[in-house]
C-alpha cells in the first residue's frame, strides 16, 4: 500500500514539474513576443526610409560663372563656337570628361558642347528639388538662335481652282531654305511641285516669317511670301497647256522643336494667283521635317 502511495506521489510530482516547465517556455514566448515585435517595428521604419535615398542619385551640372563663356563643338579655341552662354546659366554635364581643362555639356537643345572649366563650377543636385536645373528631354527649343541657315522638306496638299468652277486637289511636296537673320526673323524660299498626270505646276517664290516665340519648345510662326506659279502640260498629252500667273503668299503654322536641332513644321498658306486677266486663290496645307544649322 505505501509503494503504491509512493509511485502515485512519485508520478504526481513528475507531472507537476513537466507541467511546470511547460508553463515556463509559454510564459517566456508570451513575454518576448511583444518584445520581438517591437525591435522588428523599430528596424521596419529604418530601412524604409533609407530605401529611396538610395535609389535618387544626384545629376552633375555645370553653373557659368564669368561674364560670358563660348561652348564650342570640340575641347580646344580651335573649334567652332556653338553657343555664347552667360553668367549664371546652367548645362547638364555629359557624364564623360572631355580633354584637359574642358568639360562635356548639353545644350538645352540636346547637342554635345564643350566648356573651359575655369568658366565653369560643376554642382551636384538631387532631382524633385525646388529650382533644380533639369537635364534636356525629348522637346526643346526651336535652335534659332546662333544659327545662321536652315532647310525644310514638306509634303501635303495643294488645293487650287480649275476652269470652270470647283477646286482640285494634288499631292504637293516642297523644298524650303532659310536664311537665319534673327532668332525671331528669317528669309525663306519655296520651290514646289504639285503632283499631277497632266504636267507640272511649279510653285516658287521668297518671303519673311517670323517667329513668335523663339524659346518655346512649340513655337508658331507667320510668313509673307511673293513668287509666281507655273503651269507645264505634260508633252506627251495631245493638249499642251502653258500658263504663268504671280503670286502672293501668307499664311502661319507651328514648329515643333526635337532634340538636335530636328524641327517637326506644320504650316497652311493662301495663295493669291493672279495675272493681267485673272484672279484666283489657292491653298497649301503641308507638313515635314527641318533642320538649322
Amino acid at each position: 500500500m505505501g509503494v503504491e502511495v509512493i509511485r502515485l506521489l512519485e508520478a504526481a510530482r513528475t507531472s507537476f514539474v513537466a507541467h511546470r516547465g511547460f508553463l515556463a517556455v509559454a510564459g517566456a514566448v508570451v513575454i518576448s513576443a511583444p518584445r520581438l515585435a517591437r525591435a522588428e517595428d523599430s528596424k521596419a521604419p529604418t530601412s524604409a526610409s533609407s530605401a529611396p535615398a538610395d535609389e535618387i542619385e544626384p545629376q552633375a551640372f555645370a553653373r557659368v560663372v564669368v561674364d560670358s563663356a563660348e561652348l564650342r563643338t570640340g575641347p580646344g579655341v580651335s573649334h567652332r563656337v556653338l553657343y555664347d552662354a552667360h553668367r549664371g546659366e546652367t548645362f547638364a554635364l555629359d557624364g564623360r570628361p572631355g580633354s584637359g581643362f574642358w568639360l562635356r555639356v548639353l545644350l538645352p537643345d540636346g547637342r554635345i558642347a564643350y566648356a573651359l572649366g575655369d568658366e565653369v563650377q560643376p554642382f551636384a543636385v538631387t532631382p524633385g528639388e525646388e529650382g533644380a536645373p533639369s537635364r534636356p528631354g525629348f522637346l526643346a527649343p526651336p535652335p534659332l538662335a546662333g544659327t545662321r541657315a536652315g532647310f525644310a522638306l514638306l509634303g501635303g496638299i495643294l488645293s487650287i481652282p480649275v476652269v470652270g468652277g470647283g477646286v482640285q486637289r494634288f499631292g504637293y511636296i516642297e523644298a524650303r531654305p532659310s536664311l537665319v537673320l534673327h532668332k525671331t526673323v528669317s528669309l525663306e524660299g519655296f520651290v514646289g511641285d504639285g503632283l499631277t498626270s497632266a504636267g507640272a505646276q511649279l510653285l516658287y517664290g521668297a518671303g519673311v516669317a517670323i517667329y513668335l516665340a523663339p524659346d518655346w519648345p512649340i513655337c508658331p510662326f507667320v510668313g509673307m511670301f511673293a513668287g509666281g506659279l507655273s503651269l507645264r502640260g505634260n508633252p506627251s498629252s495631245f493638249v499642251a497647256q502653258q500658263a504663268d500667273y504671280y503670286v502672293a503668299r501668307a499664311g502661319g503654322g507651328v514648329l515643333f522643336a526635337l532634340r538636335n536641332r530636328i524641327l517637326v513644321r506644320l504650316e497652311a498658306t493662301n495663295l493669291s494667283v493672279f495675272s493681267a486677266d485673272s484672279y484666283k486663290n489657292a491653298q497649301t496645307y503641308s507638313g515635314g521635317l527641318g533642320v538649322y544649322f
